[in-house]
């Protein structure tokens, strides 16, 4: 699991709703220490007795209390197991301690999730062309931003450098680095405020050729997708050795 952002309550609830067991979760990997990525994890860790990797920097920042014995010392581009998946956290630049993006690979197939980002460093575009599927902030329209109601010290801290992906930032993104045999991308992490689920759909859609465009949505699971290692192509259905990959 990537991230707990939301309660243990209400992650159980999306996870049931997709008929996926909660038991099978192994671990969490925490990418930095704002708020609305760790609010549910003490109480998730706690439950179901999880291993959690989170870099030192990060967890001296998060206000969080965790049991030593959950505690797993995360590094920048060292892979880390967990069962037949190798997921390896790169930075990036956001304003936070020491903010990580992830990509997890197994059976020669890698989905990357890339939230959280005020632009798209080397590492960013590297790791995002190596995907077969991933999960892509589309955190902003600039128009809505900049006439909507946040104070300009808020708007500035979203559209810097350091900040979050904006609708075409995250297309300029997916066009020049998205490799050939990428077949699904969800567009993640949209603003409540400062964006439109149709808006980002109408804006990737004309470039999407084969790769597949959906919007997360905030307030539901996504459908769980399995990608085949036998045709790379991302379906609803099970197959022999899947990666599944769902937002919560």
């Amino acid at each position: 699991m990537v991230d707990a952002g939301i309660s243990c309550r209400e992650t159980e609830k999306r996870m049931n709703g997709l008929g996926l067991c909660i038991q099978k979760v192994k671990a969490i990997f925490i990418s930095h220490e704002h708020s609305d990525h760790i609010n549910g994890l003490p109480v998730m860790a706690k439950k179901y007795s999880l291993p959690v990797f989170i870099t030192p920097g990060t967890y001296a920042n998060s206000g969080q209390q965790l049991p030593p014995s959950s505690l797993q010392w995360l590094k920048a581009l060292e892979p880390v197991w967990v069962g037949e998946l190798c997921i390896t956290a790169f930075p990036k630049k956001h304003d936070a301690a020491d903010a990580n993006s992830f990509i997890i690979s197994s059976n020669g197939i890698t989905v990357g999730v890339f939230t959280d980002i005020g632009s798209a460093c080397n590492n960013v575009t590297q790791h995002f062309e190596k995907c077969h599927a991933a999960f892509l902030e589309s955190n902003y329209d600039h128009e809505m931003l900049e006439n909507g109601r946040y104070p300009v010290y808020l708007k500035n801290r979203i559209r810097g450098s350091h900040g979050h992906l904006s609708n075409k930032q995250a297309l300029d993104i997916f066009t020049r680095f998205r490799p050939p045999f990428m077949t699904h991308l969800l567009l993640s992490h949209l603003s409540k405020d400062n964006n439109d689920p149709l808006l980002a759909q109408k804006l990737f859609e004309p470039h999407a050729l084969d790769t597949k465009i959906i919007v997360a949505s905030r307030y539901e699971a996504t459908a769980v997708y399995s990608i085949s290692d036998a045709d790379i192509v991302l379906k609803k259905v099970s197959e022999s050795k899947p990666v599944q990959m769902a937002l919560f």
